[in-house]
């Protein structure tokens, strides 16, 4: 039978999927419209839709590196509430995700949705999550990855904070290995979990950020009244001062060194080079925090319990 745009338009009113998945379940049941919506349902695509609409800002950060420390991966995976993200379903979840990235070869999160899902080749990643978010009754979305192939000697290291809240991957670069590095990895990862870094060193900064954090601080210093009888050669010096401060607050190994104050990173990945005897260097870093940059749902749970059983 064949499937008419009205077809697809009357089973999405019904079923609240999408258009795509509409005319794929009218032609996979022969246009038998009660058939469509058990397939949807089925497939988890119908609540899925119902569901996508609400905000996910809760969530794990996750990193993982396989056996061989060749390859690490980072991942967010957002959901509604911070109850359901403790919820062992959404962690093992979570980690089916990053056990997909990585052995992805996706550019980007549409190619990666379009994959077969590894744990089941007969749907694809982005089926694979219409069903989770059918089971778990939240929504869910698989925000962001990123993928690291180590390239040369040295180690991958992977550091999760709070439970989930924060995760960091790091790929040092050293001729020699073994657990100093290990531990020297880890503890740069705990460095830039509570520090949140944006560079790795100063010569990364490009002339466009510097520029527009110095006009910022510009901006700041002619606003406050205690500069208004200062000279500009005065007010430019001041700036500078300021903005070096910002760059060592912004680039990981000018960063004071949380484990020991007395040095920064770089003095610390000096010292680890010492004992190993060889130089160790930061090659790449990312840290993702979850919820970073998403609007966040302020729910008053007490009130949310009174309204559902109509008390008060």
């Amino acid at each position: 039978m064949a499937v008419t745009a009205a077809m697809v338009k009357d089973l999405r009113e019904r079923s609240g999927a999408g258009m795509v998945d509409c005319k794929n379940a009218l032609v996979a049941t022969d246009g038998d419209m009660d058939k469509a919506i058990d397939y949807l349902r089925e497939k988890g695509l119908a609540a899925a839709q119902k569901k996508s609409g609400r905000l996910a800002s809760e969530g794990l950060a996750y990193a993982l590196i396989n056996e061989d420390n060749s390859v690490g991966v980072v991942v967010e995976v957002n959901i509604e509430t911070d109850f359901a993200a403790k919820n062992q379903d959404f962690r093992d979840y979570v980690d089916a995700v990053a056990r997909q990235a990585m052995n992805s070869g996706a550019g980007d999160m549409d190619a990666f949705l379009a994959e077969k899902w590894a744990a089941d080749n007969s749907v694809t990643v982005k089926e694979a999550l219409s069903q989770k978010i059918a089971i778990i009754g939240e929504n869910i979305n698989i925000r962001r990855f990123e993928r690291y192939v180590k390239a040369q000697k040295g180690m991958l290291v992977s550091y999760i904070h709070g439970g989930g809240r924060v995760a960091v991957l790091i790929e040092l670069a050293c001729e020699n290995g073994g657990d100093a590095l290990l531990e020297a990895g880890k503890n740069v990862c705990m460095q830039i979990a509570a520090m949140s870094p944006q560079f790795i060193a100063t010569t990364d900064v490009s002339d466009e950020f510097m520029q527009k954090e110095r006009d910022i601080l510009i901006a700041q210093a002619k606003n406050d009244e205690k500069n208004a009888n200062k000279p500009d050669n005065i007010i430019a010096k001041m700036i500078e001062g300021r903005l070096k401060k910002e760059m060592t607050d912004f680039c990981l190994l000018e960063q004071e060194y949380v484990k020991d104050s007395e040095m920064n990173v770089a003095g610390y990945l000096k010292s680890v080079g010492d004992k190993l005897g060889a130089p160790v260097t930061v090659k790449r870093f990312a840290r993702y925090e979850t919820g970073e940059g998403l609007e966040k749902k302020c729910e008053n749970f007490a009130e949310e319990v009174s309204k559902a059983m109509n008390i008060g």
